[in-house]
């Protein structure tokens, strides 16, 4: 396993974001953004590993309002019938400040700037991290992203009824939801690793299973302006990498965010859904470090 270098809480922005640190704090630090109702846990384990071998100072943390980060249930409920009829003041926060966010945990934490990583959701942050905070931004990774979820990329009508799905209240309701899910939004070209997605699955549910949080992340999806106009002014590095079969953002949408940052490099991946599978480790850290050569 990859050593842990430290844990803990830090106020950024007006919240609490709980993060771990792996590596050596003296290696280049990648920032790594989790997606919609995920938490650093739900990471691969092995994928952390492989990063520190290949030089990184691992950054993870809890997106506000899940894990132990800020919970905003004083918020209540979005109302998404008002979200679709374009009430955007409908959403507690937006995806700019789960970005300043991140950006507040950098300076917690003394980094100045970092590689940033964001996938699904996590990419949409990270879209708006180098936007809004370019001098804290040595590259950008986008992975099954988009840069405008309401306009480009919309999930299949099978993947937005395994979203909808009432969430489940017990641990082995969770799991099992979890799993179903995974199923149908995974990459049908590579093989599912169903016991350690039961393992992750049982972390998350123990650490804060948090359903009211997850509406509220996605509120802040359909609330937040298209990125488009300011990754057009984005000089920094940037990979985007989509899968060919992704059912939850489909491929437009990592075509549409490739399309608007000038330069960027596309990588799309055939048989990967909406996850990222193990075989595709070993291409993505040789195009990551060519990303990190370019940004030196």
């Amino acid at each position: 396993m990859a050593a842990l270098a430290s844990t803990g809480t830090v106020p950024s922005n007006g919240v609490e974001l709980t993060y771990e640190l792996f590596g050596d704090p003296s290696a280049t630090p990648l920032l790594m953004i989790h997606g919609l109702g995920a938490q650093y846990t739900d990471w691969d384990p092995r994928f952390f590993d492989l990063l520190v071998a290949h030089g990184y100072f691992v950054i993870a943390f809890d997106n506000r309002d899940q894990g132990t980060s800020t919970w905003f249930d004083h918020a209540g409920t979005p109302d998404f019938l008002s979200i679709l009829s374009g009430d955007t003041s409908a959403a507690p926060y937006l995806l700019s400040d789960m970005a300043a966010d991140a950006a507040g945990l950098l300076d917690a934490l003394g980094i100045s700037a970092a590689h940033i990583f964001g996938v699904s959701m996590g990419g949409m942050i990270a879209q708006q991290f180098v936007i809004d905070f370019p001098k804290k931004s040595l590259s950008l990774t986008s992975i099954m992203s988009t840069p405008d979820a309401t306009s480009v990329g919309q999930p299949t009508p099978e993947a937005t009824a395994a979203l909808m799905v009432e969430p489940a209240t017990t641990r082995e309701g969770a799991i099992e939801q979890s799993i179903t899910t995974s199923q149908v939004i995974g990459s049908p070209g590579f093989p599912f690793d169903e016991v350690l997605a039961r393992e992750r699955a049982g972390i998350h549910f123990d650490r804060g299973h948090h359903p009211e949080g997850t509406a509220r992340q996605m509120a802040a999806i359909f609330c937040s302006e298209d990125r488009r106009p300011g990754l057009a002014h984005v000089t920094v590095p940037t990979l985007i990498i989509h899968g060919d079969a992704d059912p939850l953002v489909t491929p437009p949408g990592g075509l549409a965010t490739a399309d608007a940052v000038k330069d960027s490099s596309l990588w799309v991946v055939e048989g990967m859904g909406h996850d990222m599978p193990k075989d595709i480790w070993p291409e993505l850290m040789a195009r990551h470090a060519e990303l990190v050569n370019k940004s030196s």
